[in-house]
């Protein structure tokens, strides 16, 4: 690959990661209360102030994680910012004491508004737990993370009952792609440079790879949102459902995971199977981008934004793609990050005049809604698309330089 278009991509990337995180450094503190204003305008004016648990964890991770690796981050503002944040939700995010379940919604100062019968505010709240024990050194994190971590394995292998999720009899088991996904990414921040955490969840590790590789169905042709608890494909819309740009999210974890492992056929498994063949089935031919879901048998999706170009997918696909050709060097995966990068930063969901992006686009690559966050979109798809492809950019271009 020509050296020259690596360091392009590479400053543009860095410098778009910059203008984002300033967009939520300079608009999304809330000084009294601590934590995070999310549901901010295009130009970072708070609509709402209710905050969103798991965007709150994100925003923590996303801070203390680039204040830790990157040096340009580490300030003490982001530190304090991030610190305040993690207070904020060991103070408010359980709904009760005694309990580990958290709430989805919270007042400004913490009161609980809703709960969500789901796991992904408890795993945000891991995540965010874990990079600030990281960079503060303190236990009492590492403690939070592991206690939830262990709460949220139990309530999806064993005893679900405290997620207020009653079994009614018109109910069919489902592995929901959206759980083993989660738990992967989490085992995967837990034992980073973490021999002990790596011990303690290899097997939930390998349990959410197992899973995870159950929704490549149709003889390996397409990758379903959700299928059987017996790894079989349900029936009607729930079981033809496809959701891009989480497939080939899955295609990144699984390929970690293969990397760390070393173990080839997961990795072809995770290239071919989820990031490239969900590519090609979710990318518009007609207008570029990718669609938010799908149906697999091509009826109209129920879901009323199936058509909309979000954020997030795009996020995705930059890291897998990128990720995947960093691994193989394979020249038709660094193509498709191309072709998903030109789409990104031509079309509309860029902002150079306030920063962040826009997340909502119609079909034809309009912005349809101009806000830059909400109940759904914090500071996490974005800075981690752009901090990790910045990292590795580095990495290729070292490997330019040394004449791999």
């Amino acid at each position: 690959m020509d050296q020259q278009q690596l360091r392009l991509w590479r400053d543009q990337i860095q410098q778009e990661l910059d203008r984002t995180m300033d967009f939520w450094l300079r608009h999304s503190h809330d000084q009294e209360y601590g934590g995070f204003f999310t549901c901010l305008d295009r130009g970072g004016a708070v609509y709402d102030e209710v905050k969103y648990v798991w965007l709150q964890g994100r925003q923590v991770w996303t801070y203390c994680r680039l204040y830790r690796t990157l040096p340009r981050f580490h300030r003490p503002e982001i530190l304090i910012a991030g610190i305040a944040g993690g207070e904020f939700l060991i103070r408010h995010a359980k709904v009760s004491a005694g309990s580990w379940k958290c709430a989805f919604v919270l007042t400004r100062d913490g009161r609980a508004v809703k709960v969500q019968r789901t796991i992904f505010s408890e795993c945000f709240y891991v995540m965010a737990m874990d990079e600030l024990w990281r960079v503060t050194g303190q236990q009492k994190y590492r403690e939070e993370a592991v206690e939830m971590m262990d709460e949220i394995i139990r309530w999806v292998r064993q005893d679900p009952s405290e997620l207020g999720r009653p079994a009614l009899r018109g109910t069919v088991p489902t592995n929901a792609m959206a759980v083993p996904m989660m738990l992967l990414c989490l085992v995967q921040q837990l034992e980073e440079a973490d021999e002990a955490m790596g011990v303690k969840y290899s097997e939930v590790g390998g349990w959410a790879v197992q899973q995870i590789q159950q929704h490549l169905q149709r003889s390996g042709k397409a990758v379903l949102e959700n299928v059987s608890t017996d790894a079989r494909e349900l029936p009607g819309c729930l079981g033809r459902h496809q959701n891009p740009g989480h497939a080939i999210e899955a295609g990144w974890f699984l390929l970690r995971h293969a990397v760390k492992h070393q173990d080839p056929e997961l990795s072809r498994v995770a290239i071919d199977g989820f990031m490239m063949q969900s590519f090609q089935a979710g990318w518009d031919q007609e207008h570029g981008g990718l669609f938010s879901f799908l149906d697999v048998d091509g009826h109209c999706p129920t879901q009323l934004e199936w058509n909309m170009k979000m954020w997030w997918p795009h996020t995705e696909a930059l890291i897998a793609f990128l990720m995947a050709y960093s691994e193989t060097h394979d020249p038709k995966l660094l193509q498709l990050f191309q072709k998903v990068f030109e789409f990104v930063f031509s079309k509309q969901f860029t902002d150079p005049e306030h920063g962040e992006w826009f997340g909502y686009l119609s079909q034809e690559g309009k912005v349809a809604l101009n806000i830059k966050g909400g109940p759904f979109k914090g500071c996490f798809h974005v800075p981690r698309c752009l901090y990790m492809c910045e990292l590795l950019l580095d990495k290729l271009l070292g490997e330019e330089v040394s004449g791999r």
